[in-house]
């Protein structure tokens, strides 16, 4: 029987591969229609345990002032739901270990609490999401007991874990379409119930596709929903999904942060990227999440001195920027998964600069997202090896970026009709004229962002 679910997954897997096949080579195109409020919006991971000392969603709320000064549209809350208790891991657990879609970890409040913490985001000018794990739930899931027929078993009738690594959670059966009425209600209810705005869907390549398109049909008919996947497929913005996750710039950004590539390998990605996706798809850029913090390090660890200019660079290359919490504090520790590891908050740079980054993002159309926001031009240096510059234009608004992406002292020269005018200095709000003529000495990883 395990033998035949996995098969049903692997055709679920040639589905989407097909239906990219056909995105691409046939010329379909996204039928996602975004949120309007979503064209020019940025993203902010909450991890809601280590947030404050206490971990509640009370405790959260006063942050919320600040996240809204600091420029941020999107509030994405890492799972919310009751943990399992069966074979957990660590003390707390894991929050993907869902024992019940419809009702809060009590470690965090309940759901009244939920629901005052959404409308304080909401007369904030913000926009909340939830983490969902439609994938598979915890082993003491309200549904063992209630709906045993939603769950992969095995030869001898028993449930198992999606991933081995995974044991504090079981496997979910889609070929069981009552499961799909099942999960789609407990989707629809925190819409109806707790007026959120979407979802941040966990692994979302792992359920069938054809799920996740149903769902967006029955959400949207609520409201308007933002939709994002974790997973970096392109056939999932073909119905379902606003977002996926740019993983392929997040690795490369590693690479270069070690010195193991350089920028022709950033140009060659984004190129790629253009052939991938289709036009209006939205690309979550990041340099961190709970994950890449958890378990792959800090961006210090992983990007060394180079994570400053690399976070100017995904927040200024098309696509939405994503910060998780603590990283405008420069968080330099790897925050426990499974125990309590409150972040330590402190004055650091990275939050202006990460206020001037979302602030220019939300009034200089030339950083929207999708087809709403200009495409980028790579702009030829001198050195086409170590300085990624670039213009991105939309509606007489223009952006215009110089990154030192090396470890080395290097002299900028660039001639372009596109560097053309008048501009400001994002970071030192100095006036220059430039007349298509630009040339400079950088530090290393040093960056000069220009905008009109």
């Amino acid at each position: 029987m395990a033998a035949f679910t996995k098969s049903v997954k692997l055709l679920f897997t040639i589905s989407g591969l097909f239906s990219f096949l056909s995105s691409n080579v046939f010329g379909q195109k996204s039928e996602v229609v975004h949120p309007e409020w979503s064209r020019n919006a940025t993203i902010y991971e909450v991890n809601l345990r280590q947030y404050t000392n206490e971990g509640t969603l009370k405790a959260f709320e006063k942050y919320l002032p600040e996240l809204k000064e600091m420029g941020v549209d999107i509030i994405w809350f890492m799972p919310i739901h009751p943990i399992g208790e069966v074979n957990r891991k660590g003390t707390l657990g894991s929050y993907y270990s869902v024992k019940d879609y419809k009702d809060v970890n009590p470690e965090f409040g309940n759901i009244e609490d939920f629901k005052e913490t959404v409308k304080k985001i909401h007369d904030l000018g913000m926009y909340v999401i939830i983490d969902w794990v439609a994938n598979h739930t915890s082993w003491d899931n309200v549904w063992v007991k209630t709906n045993p027929e939603f769950f992969s078993k095995d030869s001898l009738g028993n449930f198992y874990a999606p991933v081995p690594d995974w044991h504090d959670v079981i496997d979910l059966n889609y070929n069981n379409k009552e499961l799909w009425t099942a999960m789609s209600d407990a989707l629809k209810f925190w819409v109806e119930e707790c007026d959120i705005d979407g979802f941040r869907c966990d692994v979302a390549a792992m359920v069938p596709t054809e799920f996740w398109n149903q769902a967006r049909v029955d959400l949207d008919k609520i409201k308007p929903v933002f939709m994002l996947a974790e997973a970096h497929e392109p056939y999932l913005h073909e119905k379902a999904f606003d977002m996926t996750y740019n993983w392929q710039l997040k690795d490369i950004m590693n690479e270069i942060g070690k010195g193991k590539k350089n920028v022709e390998a950033l140009d060659s990605r984004l190129k790629k990227e253009k052939e991938e996706y289709p036009a209006d798809a939205y690309r979550m850029n990041f340099s961190t999440n709970h994950d890449e913090n958890s378990w792959n390090g800090t961006v210090f660890e992983r990007l060394g001195e180079g994570a400053e200019a690399l976070m100017v660079l995904f927040s200024t290359l098309e696509g939405m920027p994503l910060i998780y919490s603590g990283q405008e504090a420069g968080l330099n520790k790897r925050l426990s998964f499974f125990e309590k590891d409150t972040i330590e908050w402190k004055e650091h740079k990275f939050k202006n600069i990460i206020k001037k980054l979302l602030d220019l993002k939300k009034t200089n159309k030339a950083l929207w997202n999708g087809i709403s926001g200009g495409e980028l031009v790579r702009l030829k240096s001198n050195d086409n090896k170590n300085i990624f510059a670039f213009v991105r234009e939309k509606e007489k608004n223009k952006v215009f970026a110089v990154l030192n992406l090396s470890n080395q002292k290097v002299t900028v020269d660039i001639k372009s009709d596109f560097i053309t005018g008048k501009f400001r200095d994002l970071f030192s709000n100095f006036e220059k004229e430039i007349n298509s003529f630009y040339k400079t000495e950088m530090e290393p990883w040093t960056y000069k962002v220009f905008y009109k």
